[in-house]
C-alpha cells in the first residue's frame, strides 16, 4: 500500500514541475483510488509487523517511480516511446553488469522453465509494458496516467481469481471497485 502513494506523487510533482496543474477531479480521483487500494491491502493483511526499513524502502520506491515518470515525460517530447524504453532498459542492464557472472552461473544451473520465465519477465512485463506506458505517457498528462495505475489492484484480483482460482475476501472486491471508481473520477473534465 505504501508504494501506491507513487501515483499521488506523480500527480503532485507533475502539477508543480510539468505545469499540469491540479484539476479537481484528478485530485479527488487519486485519493478515492488510493483509498480503494488501502481497503484491498487491509482486507488481505495478515499478521504483519512494523518494519521501519521496509517502510522506508517502499516510500523510496514510490518516490523513484514518480521521479522516473517525471523524467520520462520531457524525453518523450523528443524521442519515440520505444527508444526511451530501450534506453532505460540498456541503462538498467549496464548497471547490472557487475552481477553478470552470477547470472551466467545461475542460468546454467536453472531448469529451462525458470529461464523461460525470466525471458518472459524481461519481454512482456518489462519491455512491452514499459513501451506501452511510454506511448501513453507521450500522449497524456503524467498525473492522469499515473492515477490509472490504480486499476492494477482490481485487475490483479480478477486475474488471480480466473488464473489461480484464488478468491479474495469480499472487502478486497469492494476495494477494487473503489479503485476503479477513483480512476473513473480522475478522468472527468
Amino acid at each position: 500500500m505504501l508504494v501506491n502513494v507513487g501515483p499521488i506523487l506523480i500527480a503532485l510533482f507533475a502539477g508543480v514541475l510539468l505545469g499540469e496543474g491540479f484539476p479537481r477531479w484528478l485530485v479527488v480521483g487519486a485519493f478515492v483510488a488510493f483509498g480503494g487500494t488501502a481497503v484491498v491491502a487491509l482486507s488481505t493483511a495478515g499478521d504483519s509487523r512494523f518494519d521501519p526499513l521496509g517502510v522506508l524502502l517502499c516510500l523510496a520506491a514510490a518516490v523513484t517511480y514518480a521521479v522516473g515518470v517525471l523524467a520520462q515525460k520531457p524525453a518523450l517530447r523528443r524521442l519515440p516511446g520505444i527508444q526511451v524504453t530501450w534506453l532505460a532498459c540498456t541503462i538498467g542492464a549496464v548497471a547490472c553488469l557487475p552481477f553478470a557472472p552470477g547470472l551466467v552461473a545461475d542460468v546454467a544451473a536453472a531448469p529451462a522453465g525458470a529461464t523461460a520465465g525470466l525471458v518472459y519477465l524481461g519481454a512482456v512485463p518489462t519491455a512491452l509494458a514499459f513501451s506501452t506506458w511510454a506511448y501513453a505517457l507521450a500522449r497524456m498528462d503524467a498525473g492522469r496516467l499515473g492515477v490509472s495505475t490504480y486499476a492494477v489492484p482490481p485487475v490483479a484480483i480478477l486475474m488471480s481469481a480466473v488464473l489461480l482460482g484464488e478468491l479474495p475476501p469480499v472487502l478486497a472486491l469492494v476495494g477494487g471497485a473503489i479503485c476503479l471508481a477513483g480512476v473513473a473520477l480522475s478522468r472527468r473534465r
